[in-house]
């Protein structure tokens, strides 16, 4: 289920019931979701499930499950499966027959889409980017992408990824990035590509960020 990407007011009261029905909630990580539980005045169990751990703990999961435990699924932010753990999970809860549901709520993504000012009705969602292997190739394939395209980068990264797509891409093809959504220094800046590298290099950059490319 999802969780805010920065405004805890962003939960919805569907989630929170849900939450409080749980027998045990699964979390990337348990204290930044120990955060979230303390503001919603809610007391459960947490076991951390994460990228490191979610094959390793999948079998003894889902045989909890098959006894009738209830449990929710929550990433650090957003919705679990979207870059973040819960593919292996739901998976195996489907190929058991064991109900599984995802609530509607909040992802990065679809904000950072529509206030990118390009058009929404085709786009395409390619999450983190391979760091090395494989990252050229995309770049250059989403360099012919007709639709907008949707990238996650991390901070320390998010001039690199630039620098490349002036490369790869084009330095006047319109790019759109946010960064910190739904936060008190929330910013998104528009402009052609070599304009956003220009307008970041000159600041120290924090919080998760969205990358949307206009299609070609």
């Amino acid at each position: 289920m999802p969780t805010p990407i920065g405004n805890l007011g962003d939960i919805t009261l569907r989630a929170v019931e849900v939450l409080k029905q749980a027998d045990v909630i699964l979390a990337e990580d348990t204290r930044t979701s120990g955060i979230l539980l303390k503001h919603l005045q809610i007391k459960k169990p947490l076991l951390s499930y994460h990228a490191f751990n979610e094959h390793r703990t999948l079998g003894a999961l889902i045989e909890r499950l098959e006894k009738g435990e209830v449990m929710a699924l929550i990433s650090d932010a957003g919705t679990p499966g979207i870059s973040d753990p819960g593919f292996l999970l739901t998976k195996a809860c489907r190929e058991k027959n064991i109900g599984a549901e995802c609530l509607p709520g909040a992802t990065a993504l679809i904000p950072a889409l529509v206030q990118s000012g390009f058009p929404t009705d085709r786009f395409l969602f390619e999450g983190f980017l391979p760091h090395k292997k494989g990252r050229q190739t995309r770049l250059k394939a989403i360099a012919e992408e007709e639709c907008t395209v949707v990238l996650y980068e991390s901070p320390h990264r998010l001039l690199k990824l630039l620098q490349e797509i002036i490369s790869l891409v084009g330095e006047g093809r319109l790019v759109s990035v946010s960064r910190e959504l739904t936060k008190r220094h929330e910013e998104t800046f528009t402009a052609a590509a070599v304009e956003v590298l220009e307008h970041f290099q000159q600041k120290e950059i924090k919080g998760e960020i969205v990358v949307v490319i206009a299609g070609k």
